[in-house]
């Protein structure tokens, strides 16, 4: 009985270490970013894919906890160090690589290690605080990895994107994330209007904007998921 408890109350784990290696596996293609993978897939389109896939165990591992009750302390910790690999250092490497193959000056391609960095402050932060539920304090991490992602994929098809553009978004990107900005849950909690409008809003706009930009409008999303944050706050003040 007790060897069966153990094994279901770390199936949870199991799961958050998928995202985890997903992660790893993104940093190290991260280093091969324009060359050609599998499936004609360039290195750095396959750390967009790997990420993702670290999304959907970030996703699966807190639901598979809640479905066997085996929501745990030790789970939670494994939750943001994985979390801070796939959605802090994996972005920030890709940014990296393809910075330094576009000629841009050594330490302007150092700051994207700012990512990681405030990341972890993040993550530190939401553990210790009880009160980020329906709403959360700062850009979450992994919608900061969402961000990049859909920059990269712009950064990559424009060349001519000037150095200090992209410094600056790494200033600002990494701020949000440990700023005291009070933004909404993506989870919809219930299928009226007056309960998760503003999600309802947010899906709208964001297949508006996958539809009319691709890859790149994920970048959008999350500067539109910012803006309605800041909007809906000055309201409800």
């Amino acid at each position: 009985m007790k060897l069966f408890e153990s094994i279901k109350n770390n199936i949870p784990n199991a799961v958050t270490c998928l995202n985890l290696l997903c992660g790893s596996l993104a940093v190290i293609v991260a280093f091969s970013p324009f060359d050609t993978m599998i499936w004609n897939l360039q290195g750095y389109q396959w750390a967009f894919v790997l990420i993702a896939l670290a999304a959907v165990a970030d996703f699966c591992d807190g639901l598979v906890a809640r479905l066997l009750h085996a929501v745990s302390p030790l789970g939670a910790e494994l939750d943001s160090l994985s979390d801070c690999v796939s959605f802090g250092l994996a972005p920030a490497l890709i940014l990296y690589n393809v910075m330094t193959a576009a000629g841009c000056d050594t330490w302007v391609c150092y700051m994207t290690l700012m990512i990681p960095i405030f990341g972890a402050l993040r993550l530190a932060r939401f553990n210790v605080d009880t009160n980020q539920t329906t709403t959360f304090t700062g850009l979450p991490i992994p919608a900061n990895a969402i961000f990049w992602i859909g920059f990269i994929h712009f950064y990559v098809s424009h060349h001519s994107t000037s150095q200090w553009i992209v410094l600056a978004l790494i200033i600002v990107m990494s701020l949000l994330m440990v700023c005291n900005l009070r933004m909404f849950s993506l989870k919809i909690h219930g299928f009226g209007i007056k309960e998760s409008y503003r999600q309802y809003i947010l899906l709208f706009v964001s297949i508006l904007f996958i539809v009319l930009t691709g890859v790149t409008g994920l970048a959008c999303i999350i500067i539109f998921y910012v803006l309605m944050s800041i909007i809906f706050k000055e309201k409800e003040a």
